[in-house]
């Protein structure tokens, strides 16, 4: 078994309830979706095979028990499944950024799943597998990018009418150069919403830079 793989590199987590731990990326090639905000079109194509065993030993060069799998969307490789199980096996606190539109099933119940619900201004609404719903636990956590006032309206309803917050974290991000995160934050304050506010740590530390 292989994975086309992008990157491996060690960095602070800048997203979920993992943030501000060093943490190892395992960045997977490869994505069926194109949302209007993606920062990372440069996993879409390239990357190269690695064995399981290479990747488990590239990961063990840091000194960090968490390991974030992402991609791309990391789940659109069936090897992704083997690769959270075997490093959950080797004592890692793993996560899963998915983009949603992928079946989250079969993902190893050890795994923490940040699931991005795709809202409308992503232009990927439509890909949204709500099936997904289903098999999030309370361990998981949901992720909005919140594009404008219309992201937001939207999000805020789905949110409501799902009572999500009663499933797990739920995390409003404002889309970076489309919204300021102080309009976004004071919307949350205003209609005192059972969410969580973030910003992405990585960039704020880094910028854009890749692989960091």
């Amino acid at each position: 078994m292989s994975l086309r793989i992008t990157e491996i590199f060690f960095s602070i987590q800048g997203e979920s309830n993992t943030i501000g731990y060093p943490t190892v990326f395992v960045r997977l090639t490869g994505c069926p979706m194109r949302c209007s905000y993606c920062d990372t079109a440069y996993a879409f194509h390239g990357g190269k095979k690695h064995s399981l065993d290479e990747v488990l030993a590239e990961v063990g060069n840091y000194k960090s028990k968490h390991v974030t799998v992402t991609g791309g969307e990391p789940l659109a490789q069936a090897g992704s499944h083997q690769l959270m199980t075997a490093l959950c096996d080797a004592g890692y606190s793993v996560s899963l950024e998915t983009g949603g539109a992928m079946d989250i099933a079969d993902v190893d119940k050890r795994v923490y799943v940040v699931l991005d619900i795709k809202t409308p201004a992503s232009n990927e609404e439509h890909n949204n597998t709500y099936s997904n719903l289903d098999h999030i636990k309370p361990t998981d956590c949901f992720k909005f990018v919140i594009c404008n006032q219309d992201d937001y309206i939207w999000s805020k309803e789905f949110v409501a009418e799902r009572q999500l917050n009663e499933l797990c974290d739920v995390f409003f991000s404002p889309s970076a150069d489309e919204l300021p995160a102080s309009d976004l934050a004071d919307w949350i304050v205003r209609d005192q919403l059972p969410v969580r506010m973030q910003v992405q740590l990585h960039k704020v530390l880094w910028a854009n830079e890749a692989g960091r």
